[in-house]
C-alpha cells in the first residue's frame, strides 16, 4: 500500500510541477503592446504586483516539488523501507507541503483578485479597464490562473498524502507514540 501511495504522490507532484511551470511561464512571459491615444503602452506581468508574486511563488513551489519528487523516487527505489528514524523528515515534509499549499493558494487568490480589478476597473480609484484594450494579455493571464488553481488543488491533495504518511507512523491508541515502541 505504501508503494502505491508513493506512486500516486509522485504522479501528483509531476503534474503539479508541470502546471506550476506553465503558470509561471504564461504569466511571466505575457506582454502586449497597443497604441493608446497618442503613445504606445506595453502591459506586462510586472505592471501588476500580484502577478509578480504569483510568478515567484510558482517558481519556488515548482522547485520545491521537484526536490520532493526526487525524494519520492529515492524512497520508491528503496522499496519504502523508512521507519521511525525518518519521522522528523516526515514532519518536515508535512509542514513544508502544507506551507506550499497555503502559499500557492494565497498567491493565486491574490492574483485573481487583482485580475478582476483589471477586468472590471474601479472608477473610485481611477483604474481603467485593461481587458477591453489588452484582450490577449487578459486571456493569457486567465489561462495561467486556471492552471495555477488546478495546481493548488493538486498540492492540497499532496499535502493530505503527506499528512497521512506522517500520522500512520504513530500508534492509534497512544498519543504521539510511534508504532512498535
Amino acid at each position: 500500500m505504501a508503494l502505491e501511495i508513493a506512486k500516486i504522490e509522485a504522479i501528483l507532484r509531476g503534474i503539479a510541477i508541470l502546471l506550476l511551470v506553465s503558470t509561471a511561464c504564461l504569466a511571466g512571459l505575457d506582454s502586449q503592446t497597443k497604441f493608446v491615444i497618442v503613445y504606445e503602452k506595453e502591459v506586462t506581468y510586472k505592471d501588476l504586483n500580484a502577478l509578480v508574486v504569483l510568478v515567484r511563488v510558482d517558481a519556488v513551489a515548482a522547485a520545491y516539488n521537484l526536490l520532493q519528487l526526487c525524494r519520492c523516487s529515492v524512497s520508491g527505489w528503496s522499496q519504502g523501507n523508512f521507519k521511525g528514524s525518518y519521522r522528523y523528515l516526515s514532519w518536515a515534509c508535512c509542514v513544508l507541503d502544507q506551507l506550499a499549499a497555503y502559499t500557492t493558494f494565497a498567491a493565486h487568490s491574490a492574483a485573481l483578485g487583482h485580475s478582476v480589478l483589471v477586468l472590471t476597473g474601479a472608477k473610485v480609484f481611477q483604474w481603467m479597464k485593461w481587458c477591453n484594450r489588452f484582450t490577449r494579455f487578459c486571456f493569457q493571464i486567465g489561462g495561467a490562473l486556471t492552471c495555477g488553481f488546478i495546481a493548488s488543488v493538486l498540492i492540497a491533495l499532496i499535502s493530505f498524502i503527506s499528512a497521512f504518511n506522517l500520522f500512520r507512523l504513530y500508534s492509534p491508541k497512544h498519543f504521539l507514540r510511534l508504532k512498535g515502541t
